[in-house]
Protein backbone atom coordinates (compact mmCIF):
# COMPACT_ATOMS: atom_id res chain seq x y z
CA UNK A 1 0.00 0.00 0.00
CA UNK A 2 0.92 3.44 -0.70
CA UNK A 3 0.05 6.39 2.06
CA UNK A 4 0.00 9.91 0.74
CA UNK A 5 -0.32 12.72 3.28
CA UNK A 6 -1.89 16.17 1.72
CA UNK A 7 -0.61 19.24 3.78
CA UNK A 8 -0.53 22.67 3.40
CA UNK A 9 -1.63 25.85 4.74
CA UNK A 10 -4.91 26.79 6.19
CA UNK A 11 -8.13 27.00 2.93
CA UNK A 12 -4.97 25.97 0.98
CA UNK A 13 -7.44 23.17 -0.83
CA UNK A 14 -5.85 20.20 0.31
CA UNK A 15 -9.39 19.04 0.13
CA UNK A 16 -9.55 19.90 -3.89
CA UNK A 17 -6.26 17.99 -4.17
CA UNK A 18 -7.76 15.30 -2.21
CA UNK A 19 -10.92 15.01 -4.04
CA UNK A 20 -9.03 14.72 -7.62
CA UNK A 21 -6.88 12.25 -5.96
CA UNK A 22 -10.05 9.68 -4.66
CA UNK A 23 -11.16 10.75 -8.70
CA UNK A 24 -7.78 9.17 -10.10
CA UNK A 25 -8.40 5.77 -8.16
CA UNK A 26 -6.97 6.90 -4.17
CA UNK A 27 -8.90 5.63 -1.06
CA UNK A 28 -9.19 9.37 0.82
CA UNK A 29 -9.60 9.47 4.47
CA UNK A 30 -10.30 13.20 6.27
CA UNK A 31 -8.55 13.19 9.41
CA UNK A 32 -11.15 16.26 10.02
CA UNK A 33 -13.95 13.49 10.00
CA UNK A 34 -12.18 11.48 12.32
CA UNK A 35 -12.18 14.10 14.71
CA UNK A 36 -15.70 14.85 14.64
CA UNK A 37 -15.84 11.28 15.41
CA UNK A 38 -13.38 11.50 18.43
CA UNK A 39 -15.65 14.45 19.56
CA UNK A 40 -18.26 11.89 20.23
CA UNK A 41 -16.83 9.81 22.70
CA UNK A 42 -18.05 9.46 26.02
CA UNK A 43 -14.66 10.00 27.55
CA UNK A 44 -13.88 12.66 25.81
CA UNK A 45 -17.14 15.05 26.26
CA UNK A 46 -16.60 14.26 29.69
CA UNK A 47 -12.80 15.14 30.15
CA UNK A 48 -13.99 18.24 28.23
CA UNK A 49 -16.64 19.25 30.96
CA UNK A 50 -13.93 18.70 33.47
CA UNK A 51 -11.82 20.65 32.31
CA UNK A 52 -13.96 23.26 31.22
CA UNK A 53 -17.32 22.96 32.79
CA UNK A 54 -20.81 22.87 31.11
CA UNK A 55 -20.28 25.75 29.32
CA UNK A 56 -18.03 23.57 26.46
CA UNK A 57 -21.47 20.96 26.01
CA UNK A 58 -24.63 21.89 24.15
CA UNK A 59 -28.19 21.45 25.39
CA UNK A 60 -27.99 17.77 23.59
CA UNK A 61 -24.70 16.37 25.26
CA UNK A 62 -22.59 16.73 22.57
CA UNK A 63 -19.35 19.00 22.20
CA UNK A 64 -19.69 22.58 21.50
CA UNK A 65 -17.03 22.81 19.22
CA UNK A 66 -17.02 27.25 18.83
CA UNK A 67 -16.41 26.98 22.70
CA UNK A 68 -14.02 25.16 22.59
CA UNK A 69 -12.08 26.98 19.97
CA UNK A 70 -12.55 30.02 22.27
CA UNK A 71 -10.41 28.71 24.87
CA UNK A 72 -7.86 26.81 22.65
CA UNK A 73 -7.24 29.55 20.55
CA UNK A 74 -7.39 32.11 22.85
CA UNK A 75 -3.93 34.16 22.91
CA UNK A 76 -0.91 33.82 24.86
CA UNK A 77 0.25 31.36 27.06
CA UNK A 78 -3.08 30.47 28.76
CA UNK A 79 -4.23 29.65 24.87
CA UNK A 80 -1.42 27.48 23.81
CA UNK A 81 -1.65 25.36 27.51
CA UNK A 82 -5.25 24.73 26.59
CA UNK A 83 -4.69 23.53 23.17
CA UNK A 84 -2.15 21.73 24.20
CA UNK A 85 -4.37 19.61 26.48
CA UNK A 86 -7.09 19.34 24.16
CA UNK A 87 -4.99 17.78 21.58
CA UNK A 88 -3.13 15.04 24.32
CA UNK A 89 -6.83 13.98 24.84
CA UNK A 90 -7.77 14.14 20.95
CA UNK A 91 -4.85 13.30 19.19
CA UNK A 92 -3.65 10.05 20.32
CA UNK A 93 -7.61 8.54 19.87
CA UNK A 94 -7.83 9.59 16.14
CA UNK A 95 -4.49 8.21 15.60
CA UNK A 96 -5.74 5.18 16.87
CA UNK A 97 -8.71 4.93 14.23
CA UNK A 98 -6.13 6.03 11.90
CA UNK A 99 -3.92 2.97 12.28
CA UNK A 100 -7.47 0.79 12.16
CA UNK A 101 -8.30 2.14 8.84
CA UNK A 102 -4.44 1.39 7.48
CA UNK A 103 -4.98 -2.23 9.13
CA UNK A 104 -8.64 -2.60 7.17
CA UNK A 105 -7.07 -1.53 4.02
CA UNK A 106 -3.71 -3.56 4.30
CA UNK A 107 -6.05 -6.77 4.35
CA UNK A 108 -8.57 -5.79 1.98
CA UNK A 109 -5.16 -4.86 -0.26
CA UNK A 110 -3.93 -8.35 0.60
CA UNK A 111 -7.42 -9.82 -0.21
CA UNK A 112 -8.07 -8.47 -3.57
CA UNK A 113 -4.47 -8.52 -4.69
CA UNK A 114 -4.55 -4.59 -5.74
CA UNK A 115 -2.26 -1.91 -4.70
CA UNK A 116 -4.40 0.65 -2.72
CA UNK A 117 -2.96 4.16 -2.72
CA UNK A 118 -4.66 5.62 0.62
CA UNK A 119 -4.80 9.43 0.74
CA UNK A 120 -4.94 10.71 4.45
CA UNK A 121 -5.36 14.72 4.56
CA UNK A 122 -5.19 16.15 7.79
CA UNK A 123 -4.39 19.72 8.62
CA UNK A 124 -2.15 18.68 11.62
CA UNK A 125 -0.18 16.27 9.87
CA UNK A 126 3.09 17.14 11.21
CA UNK A 127 2.29 18.17 14.77
CA UNK A 128 0.20 14.92 15.13
CA UNK A 129 3.15 12.79 13.96
CA UNK A 130 1.05 11.54 10.73
CA UNK A 131 3.59 12.08 8.41
CA UNK A 132 5.61 9.32 9.74
CA UNK A 133 3.01 7.33 8.30
CA UNK A 134 3.15 8.37 5.20
CA UNK A 135 5.44 7.49 1.64
CA UNK A 136 5.34 10.67 0.21
CA UNK A 137 3.88 14.55 1.46
CA UNK A 138 2.10 16.39 -1.00
CA UNK A 139 1.80 20.38 -0.09
CA UNK A 140 -0.78 22.32 -1.60
CA UNK A 141 0.61 25.90 -2.15
CA UNK A 142 -1.73 28.60 -2.44
CA UNK A 143 -0.81 32.36 -1.64
CA UNK A 144 -1.67 33.60 1.95
CA UNK A 145 -4.26 36.27 0.63
CA UNK A 146 -6.50 33.76 -1.23
CA UNK A 147 -6.51 30.97 1.52
CA UNK A 148 -7.25 33.93 4.40
CA UNK A 149 -10.83 35.25 1.91
CA UNK A 150 -11.23 31.41 1.22
CA UNK A 151 -11.39 30.66 5.19
CA UNK A 152 -13.19 34.18 6.37
CA UNK A 153 -15.70 33.35 3.94
CA UNK A 154 -16.51 29.59 4.25
CA UNK A 155 -16.08 29.51 8.50
CA UNK A 156 -17.20 33.43 9.34
CA UNK A 157 -13.87 33.96 10.69
CA UNK A 158 -12.34 37.52 11.08
CA UNK A 159 -8.91 37.62 10.20
CA UNK A 160 -7.16 37.55 13.69
CA UNK A 161 -8.83 33.73 14.01
CA UNK A 162 -7.48 32.71 10.48
CA UNK A 163 -4.03 33.88 11.82
CA UNK A 164 -4.74 32.13 15.40
CA UNK A 165 -5.46 28.60 13.75
CA UNK A 166 -2.54 29.19 11.49
CA UNK A 167 -0.18 29.94 14.55
CA UNK A 168 -1.03 26.93 15.67
CA UNK A 169 0.40 24.58 13.19
CA UNK A 170 3.71 24.24 11.53
CA UNK A 171 4.47 27.03 9.53
CA UNK A 172 4.10 27.08 5.80
CA UNK A 173 7.70 27.27 5.24
CA UNK A 174 8.40 24.01 7.13
CA UNK A 175 5.48 21.98 5.74
CA UNK A 176 6.96 22.63 2.43
CA UNK A 177 10.31 21.82 3.25
CA UNK A 178 9.25 18.53 4.32
CA UNK A 179 7.19 17.62 1.41
CA UNK A 180 8.38 15.58 -1.74
CA UNK A 181 5.67 17.10 -3.74
CA UNK A 182 4.21 20.44 -4.29
CA UNK A 183 1.36 21.65 -6.10
CA UNK A 184 0.46 25.08 -6.95
CA UNK A 185 -2.95 25.63 -6.16
CA UNK A 186 -2.87 29.60 -6.86
CA UNK A 187 -3.98 29.59 -10.39
CA UNK A 188 -6.85 27.43 -12.52
CA UNK A 189 -8.53 24.02 -11.22
CA UNK A 190 -7.52 22.72 -14.62
CA UNK A 191 -4.07 23.66 -13.69
CA UNK A 192 -4.44 21.97 -10.34
CA UNK A 193 -5.34 18.98 -11.85
CA UNK A 194 -2.81 18.76 -14.40
CA UNK A 195 -0.22 18.88 -11.55
CA UNK A 196 -2.04 16.17 -9.62
CA UNK A 197 -1.70 13.95 -12.40
CA UNK A 198 1.68 14.30 -12.63
CA UNK A 199 2.21 13.38 -9.19
CA UNK A 200 -0.03 10.04 -9.23
CA UNK A 201 1.31 9.39 -12.78
CA UNK A 202 4.89 9.34 -11.17
CA UNK A 203 3.93 6.53 -8.60
CA UNK A 204 3.68 4.12 -10.99
CA UNK A 205 7.06 5.48 -12.60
Amino acid sequence: MITIGIAGGVASGKSVVSARLAELGGCVLDADRLGHEVLEQAEVIAAAEERWGASVISDSGAIDRSAIAKRVFAKGDKGAKELAWWESCTHPRITQLLKNRLTELLEQERTSGDEIVFVLDAPVMFKAGWDKLCDHLVFVDTPEDVRMERALKRNDWDEQQFRDREASQLSVEEKMKLASFVVDNSGSLIKTYEQVQRFWDSLSD
